[in-house]
């Protein structure tokens, strides 16, 4: 990383690089994530439906660490831009000692409280379901603090620019996993268990490498013990001020899902089948977005760090170029190679021409309007406006998505073609608003640190 002045913050090669090994963990994560629900399949319906139903439950945890994590990324990112050495050491180490409590808190709180947690997310679902389901989330549970204190080590890394180690570590930590569902599953038997606890395993693993790691002095971002064991008020407000309005508006994206999720239900079993594969295939095209939010974060929020407004411009234009047209490319490419993952699922012919016509709805959108809506957003919260960017987040989702999916999914009869065009309106909307935010200057005037 070069010094300020006439000097760049970033290299090229240095920002490919973040790029990169982002997008490569995050494709692993998923491609595991696959294999998961392969091997899982082959204990029975009921244990695929517990792991999918508890899924859905862990993902409003993962999206509360994720949150705390990035707020905590954000204000150590701006520390390293302002050299302030002992603010970023306190950050990191308070970043880590509140991932701990809270994850502990919500571990127990679950462990506790499973089976009426179940019950009242998922109703009576069959027996042996519900079994699955307990014995699921209490192993999940236990990992909770492991995927917590992971998440803050590798919040401190990605601040750094240092993103291939959290991908090496993701990669460790995924052939752990995929190894040991294989031998829960087919050689020790153990059903839900079996893919339970290698996850379980694989966390933990995760945990304790990144956080050895950030005890080295001689990073720029490191935990120190003394500032571990103490709480730092002013410091974790500066940090929750920046994950809380995060937490909410991903909390609120979460229930509006689960509201679709309902409305979908209403449909005939061919749609609901084509909303199903055509999400999962979503998901492997919005891998780009993902990768670049966490790119802006580091950059800008080292920028505004080092109160360097010029050099937040510049990366701001040249990071949101690089998202257009890396996006267009990977979005082109899924689109392409949608027919062949086609092959490999047992579904009429009309099911896979409404799959298609899906992802040809959502790559159009992830590539023209989301580089503006999610990763812009990111850059702009990494400034400091954070309440503005949660504000209108919440208000196109429940606002844009909400009210248009009922609108052109129920009123205008369109089913989940409606949803997947309400989704895109939603993104057009906050591009929109972002964008101008973003060429209004308006993020200058936040004071960051």
């Amino acid at each position: 990383m070069k010094t300020r002045g006439e000097m760049k913050m970033f290299s090229n090669k240095e920002l490919r690089s973040m790029i990169i090994t982002l997008f490569f963990e995050q494709l692993l994560v998923m491609l595991v994530g696959i294999v998961d629900t392969f091997v899982v399949s082959s204990c029975g319906e009921a244990a695929v439906s517990g792991v999918s139903l508890v899924n859905q439950f862990n993902t409003i945890f993962i999206y509360l660490f994720t949150a705390l994590a990035s707020g905590g990324a954000i204000v150590v990112s701006q520390y390293i831009g302002n050299k302030d050495e002992k603010r970023t050491i306190l950050s990191s180490s308070q970043l880590l000692m509140f991932s701990i409590v809270f994850s502990i808190i919500l571990s127990i709180l679950v462990l506790i409280f499973n089976k009426q947690l179940l019950g009242l997310l998922f109703g009576k679902v069959e027996s042996d379901v519900m079994k699955a389901c307990v014995t699921y989330l209490r192993i999940s549970a236990y990992s909770y603090p492991a995927l917590a204190i992971y998440n803050a080590g590798a919040a401190l890394y990605r601040s750094m620019a240092k993103t291939k180690v959290t991908m090496y570590i993701s990669f460790a930590a995924n052939i752990i996993n995929v190894v040991g569902n294989i031998i829960g599953v087919y050689v020790l038997k153990a059903g839900v268990a079996g893919v339970a606890y290698p996850s379980l395993i694989s966390r933990v693993f995760s945990a304790i490498i990144i956080t050895v790691l950030c005890f080295n002095k001689k990073l720029e971002a490191y935990y120190d013990s003394k500032d571990i064991f103490k709480f730092d008020g002013k410091m974790l407000k500066r940090i929750l001020n920046i994950a809380i309005p995060n937490g909410v508006e991903n909390g609120i994206f979460q229930l509006v899902k689960v509201a679709l999720s309902s409305i979908v239900a209403m449909f005939g079993t061919y749609q609901i089948a084509a909303n199903g594969v055509a999400q999962s295939i979503w998901s492997l095209a919005a891998l780009v977005g993902s990768a670049m939010g966490s790119v802006f974060i580091t950059v800008i929020g080292q920028c505004m760090g080092a109160k360097d407004v010029d050099q937040a411009k510049f990366y701001f234009s040249k990071l949101i170029k690089w998202s257009l047209v890396f996006s267009i490319v990977w979005n082109v490419l899924v689109l392409a190679i949608t027919p062949f993952i086609l092959q490999f699922y047992n579904l009429a012919d009309e099911t896979k021409h409404l799959i298609i016509t899906l992802v040809i709805i959502h790559n159009i959108a992830n590539t023209v309007v989301f580089p503006l809506s999610g990763p812009l957003s990111q850059g702009l919260r990494a400034t400091g406006d954070v309440k503005f960017t949660m504000i209108v987040s919440i208000a196109s989702t429940v606002g844009g998505r909400l009210v248009l999916s009922i609108i052109l999914a129920l009123g205008l009869h369109l089913g989940v073609i409606g949803i997947a065009l309400a989704m895109c309106g939603d993104w057009t909307i906050r591009a929109i608003i972002f964008y101008y935010r973003y060429k209004s200057n308006a993020w200058t005037e936040f004071e960051v640190i």
